[in-house]
């Protein structure tokens, strides 16, 4: 499979209002395009029927169509802002084209439609044909609307993704009981998802530091598990953050490349580390990386600091948001303790007098006082540790149950990555 391309999309740095909800360790994250008021509540019941063919879907295949309704058991109209979110089962993030998306009045109003990529997954949008993206319906007071949906998988669908889940829900930040509804579409190759995990190994000491406290070696593992492999280059991003953001102007950190130690350059206070080429799998085996963090010569620090490590992996072209949750470490750094001299020993007056007698006679003191240095190692505790993160999973079908958890604000990984990729194009 061809290198998946890279796409138009809607900056994820701007979302001021985009609000995120952790479900099976997924980010889903409100499309930008809908500034839906709180209060927006969830009376609203939404159905998906099932899929007609029922057949698998096949990368750039024939199409299933289903049929989305919208109840409203109140006795006043309702506004029902439309939001389908995708997500395949494996740990690929999907792109805006991944799945192609149409939607036809049944008894609505006549529709428009579009699809994007958002917070790590697809979305598919659809309002009012005589209005604008992001205009709502309105559903009668004990009324209902419905369309008919038809999707299907493109030719870059992810080949280490697996079954694809659709839910559909109310673009609010409030969704209700009944207000989201989910269907599980088989692909064809079926393939065994797999999971995509990062983590640090335990830090210590690095090689060549004489104070053994300025400077620490970790080891970044990246493990593909399931079949299929990614079709595109993996990034990392690594960043160290101290208690105070003064606490890393002047760190050094390098990475052990062809058999030496090289410094990395900061770029937005990130560190690019190298890239892994696509079609990094399970056969790959467990890839390792290491990597060094130093004091410079000229730190600011006067005492022992805690850093918090972390690294975040993405896909170079497409959706670049990362996966799931970074690997994370705590060092420990601290300046070298100074070198002092030792004070000289004191002079012994020689007691051997001269054999031969002299006009002038007198004692000649002799010695040899030897310079000393003295070096004070402080040993620490360099305390360290390190975290697993994970994304992907060997089953989706009940992903999204959860979709009525609290939501919290965008931000973290998402957010952070999305600022780096100003260069991007964006629709």
């Amino acid at each position: 499979m061809s290198a998946r391309t890279a796409v138009r999309r809607p900056a994820l740095a701007a979302g001021a209002t985009a609000l995120v909800a952790a479900v099976a360790g997924t980010v889903l994250m409100q499309p930008a395009a809908y500034a839906v008021p709180a209060e927006e509540g969830g009376a609203l019941k939404i159905t998906m029927g099932a899929p007609e063919p029922a057949a698998p879907l096949t990368r750039g295949g024939a199409t299933s169509t289903f049929e989305l309704t919208v109840e409203n058991p109140t006795g006043k109209a309702e506004d029902f802002h439309p939001w389908i979110f995708g997500l395949p089962a494996g740990p690929s993030r999907l792109e805006a084209d991944d799945i192609s998306f149409k939607v036809v009045a049944a008894e609505a109003p006549a529709t428009a439609s579009s699809v994007g990529q958002q917070g790590g997954g697809w979305h598919g949008l659809f309002h009012p044909q005589t209005g604008k993206a992001g205009d709502a319906f309105q559903v009668p007071a004990n009324g209902r609307l419905s369309w008919k949906v038809t999707v299907g998988l493109g030719k870059g669908y992810p080949e280490n993704g697996g079954d694809l889940v659709l839910q559909a829900s109310r673009a609010t930040t409030k969704p209700g009981p009944g207000s989201t509804a989910s269907l599980t579409f088989k692909t064809d190759p079926a393939i065994k998802p797999g999971t995509f995990t990062t983590r640090f190994g335990a830090a210590a000491p690095c090689e060549g530091s004489s104070a053994g406290t300025d400077c620490r070696e970790l080891s970044l593992k990246y493990l593909a598990t399931g079949e299929g492999n990614f079709d595109t280059d993996l990034t990392t991003r690594l960043t160290v953050d101290g208690p105070k953001t003064t606490d890393t102007d002047g760190l050094e950190v390098r990475l052990f490349e062809n058999g030496t130690w090289r410094q990395l350059k900061r770029e937005d206070h990130t560190y690019a580390l190298p890239t892994i080429g696509k079609g990094f799998g399970a056969a790959s085996g467990e890839r390792s990386v290491r990597v060094q963090v130093k004091l410079g010569p000229q730190p600011k620090l006067t005492q022992p600091t805690e850093f918090k490590v972390r690294a975040d992996v993405a896909h170079a072209e497409g959706n670049t948001v990362p996966f799931a949750h970074p690997a994370m470490s705590t060092i420990q750094l601290a300046p070298a303790a100074p070198t002092s001299p030792s004070p000289s020993p004191t002079p012994k007056p020689s007691t051997s007098a001269s054999a031969s007698p002299s006009p002038s006679p007198s004692t000649t003191a002799t010695a040899t006082a030897t310079a000393g240095t003295t070096t004070t190692t402080t040993t620490t505790t360099g305390g360290s540790s390190g975290s697993l993160a994970a994304t992907g999973a060997d089953s989706r079908t009940g992903l999204f149950a959860a979709l009525s958890a609290a939501l919290i604000a965008a931000g973290g990984a998402a957010a952070w990555f999305g600022a780096r990729r100003r260069k991007a194009t964006h629709s």
